[in-house]
């Protein structure tokens, strides 16, 4: 038999990266050419409705920056880091194989659907391909999930960047960078090479003068903002990426903010090469049957509900049906925009997962146990004490027991393999500082792109009511829906009610996941592709039955019982809505599937039925 425990990291990244580009050179290209069947020749929306605002045709490399930056924000971070505690391979398995046959697929058959429903949300996509009263629900539910996926991204932002003004520093640095990005790449022809280059070292210059620059203490002050005044700060940032046309602050931002992504987990992956860590998290904790100390359920269903973005993430979704496809330029591109970036997200994911698992395991629960229970917890594990926490203490200079939520375990993680590597000795503060505001940055260009998203929902939703809300150039409807839906999540950000119902986020977002995959397996079927719809359809089945399972054992063990009726009630109406939503759609399968014959649509695919587009 053979023993999976303290295995090396190179292995597990070896073997990612060889699964990763089989999957995307076979399975990724069968999904663009047999299943979605791109065609270069279509006319996207980006070509089709541009308004140098929000439809605009992008170069595919600054696009696929966009779309990384705005898909991959805490969760391929933090949520394998939590995972960690049921072992390293249940979250290693789940990552591999959820991403490539299923978070890949549902990327680019979202992506796919809003392309050819004119870059239009996913409710809008229900409305047209299951029904109206359909879509109507999922715009409801889509919405909430998002007004609490931003406000608990904004939470986790503040959390890193408080007290934290090199990292303030440099974030705020990323954004006049990116203007002048935009600036160069709008209005000079073939400048994207040039406006890389400049950005880049403009980026790393702002690091390292950041870190000088903290060290005198009138700039530090002048950085070291309250939790309240970063709140407002990020609140106002959603407000300005949200109107301002998207080629000028947006895209930039999150293109300059790949490069620091990209470049740190490869600078991980060097580390990792050079120090050859072995993983010291067991390959099964005696935590996979529930009552952990990080997470309370058992590994089956949570280690799909806690890994969602690196795996397959509803969020995904949102980006997928907002600004990306308004920008896609060449429908053939749809497979390096959307399948390409989720499995980078998978690689970072995966990245995230070592990094955790190379602490000692009494570190790693040390760090993820609320100081209250901590005791308790050692009492009934004494073999979990911890080895090398008092030494990074020290190093680093901040207190780390019970800092819960994965993002100081992770940073802590990089910090020790950073630490390790020749002539990087001694510098442990410097990279677990550095950790943390990689982190941030990586929170924040979700954040942007989120907002944006959901002033396009609310203009979509105020339209059926009054038509001109439905011009997104109409600057009265951008801004009065920019401005109602930043205040939607900013309130919660700044009243901090967001941590009460926080939880809900991660059942949320997987039914969101499902819900991406169900209404697009619907346009599949009604485009004729038959046995094909099958690639959408089973991923989308499983999350709709892993989802509701996590979600039954949330409702009745968890919050029952504790007596947390809200949060209870706030659950049982998200599944309620998506239940609605699925029920929807398979009878449309049904209908679908026995009707006869077929008909040509305007872009010369056979289909069962046309739809308004």
């Amino acid at each position: 038999m053979i023993d999976l425990n303290g295995i090396n990291a190179l292995t597990l990244i070896f073997s990612a990266l060889l699964i990763f580009a089989i999957a995307y050179r076979f399975y990724g290209v069968f999904i663009a050419n047999k299943i979605l069947r791109l065609n270069a020749k279509n006319v996207t929306p980006a070509v089709e409705f541009a308004d140098g605002q929000d439809y605009i045709k992008t170069d595919r490399r600054v696009l696929f920056g966009h779309h990384f930056a705005a898909i991959a924000a805490a969760g391929p971070l933090v949520g394998p880091v939590l995972a960690a505690q049921f072992g390293y391979l249940p979250g290693t398995l789940w990552i591999l194989i959820g991403c490539v046959l299923g978070g890949g697929v549902h990327d680019m058959v979202v992506l796919f659907a809003s392309v050819r429903h004119k870059g239009e949300s996913l409710a809008t996509i229900a409305s047209k391909e299951v029904s109206n009263p359909i879509g109507a629900i999922a715009g409801i539910a889509v919405l909430f999930i998002l007004v609490l996926t931003l406000a608990g991204l904004s939470l986790a932002c503040i959390s890193a960047m408080h007290e934290a003004p090199w990292s303030l520093f440099t974030i705020i640095l990323t954004m006049p960078i990116a203007i002048i990005m935009g600036l160069i790449m709008r209005y000079k022809q073939g400048s994207v090479t040039f406006a890389s280059f400049l950005g880049g070292a403009l980026l790393i210059i702002g690091i390292i003068s950041g870190q000088h620059l903290m060290s005198i203490p009138v700039i530090a002050n002048l950085f070291n903002w309250s939790s309240s005044t970063i709140s407002i700060a990020i609140a106002f940032y959603g407000f300005l990426a949200s109107v301002l046309p998207v080629w000028l602050l947006l895209v930039p931002r999150d293109y300059l903010s790949t490069y620091l992504k990209i470049g740190t987990i490869l600078m991980l992956a060097i580390g990792i090469i050079f120090v050859a860590p072995t993983i010291q998290m067991p390959a099964l904790t005696d935590f996979i049957n529930g009552g952990g100390p990080v997470i309370g359920g058992p590994v089956l269903p949570f280690i799909f509900i806690v890994i969602a973005c690196g795996a397959i993430s509803g969020f995904h979704a949102i980006i997928a049906t907002g600004t990306t496809p308004k920008m896609i330029g060449n429908e053939r591109e749809i497979l390096f925009v959307g399948y390409g970036a989720m499995l980078v997200e998978g690689f970072v994911a995966l990245m995230a997962l070592i990094a955790a698992c190379t602490l000692m395991p009494g570190d790693y629960f040390a760090i993820n146990t609320p100081v209250a229970y901590y005791q308790d917890f050692l009492t009934e594990y004494p073999e979990l004490h911890t080895v090398d926490l008092p030494y990074f203490i020290d190093k680093i200079g901040l207190d780390l027991y019970g800092r819960t939520g994965g993002a100081v375990s992770l940073a802590v993680g990089m910090a020790h393999i950073f630490d390790k590597v020749p002539f990087m000795n001694d510098v442990l503060a410097y990279w677990y500082n550095f950790a943390i505001m990689f982190e941030a940055v990586f929170i924040l260009t979700a954040i942007d792109a989120g907002t944006r998203v959901g002033r396009f929902f609310l203009q979509e939703m105020l339209g059926t009511l009054l038509p001109q809300f439905k011009n997104k150039n109409w600057w009265p409807g951008v801004i009065i829906c920019s401005a109602a839906f930043t205040f939607s999540w900013g309130y919660l950000v700044y009243t901090g009610n967001v941590s009460s119902i926080w939880p809900l986020f991660g059942i949320s977002n997987q039914l969101l996941a499902a819900c991406g995959l169900i209404v697009c397996t619907t346009m599949l079927i009604r485009m004729n592709r038959k046995f094909y719809a099958l690639c959408a359809a089973i991923p989308g089945i499983f999350m709709v039955i892993v989802t509701f399972w996590a979600g039954y054992i949330q409702v009745i063990h968890m919050y029952l019982p504790k007596e947390q009726y809200l949060l209870g009630g706030l659950a049982a109406i998200a599944m309620l809505l998506m239940a609605i939503v699925f029920t929807g759609a398979f009878v449309k399968w049904f209908y679908l599937l026995r009707s006869p014959g077929t008909i040509l649509d305007a872009y010369g695919d056979e289909v069962k039925c046309l739809v308004d587009r």
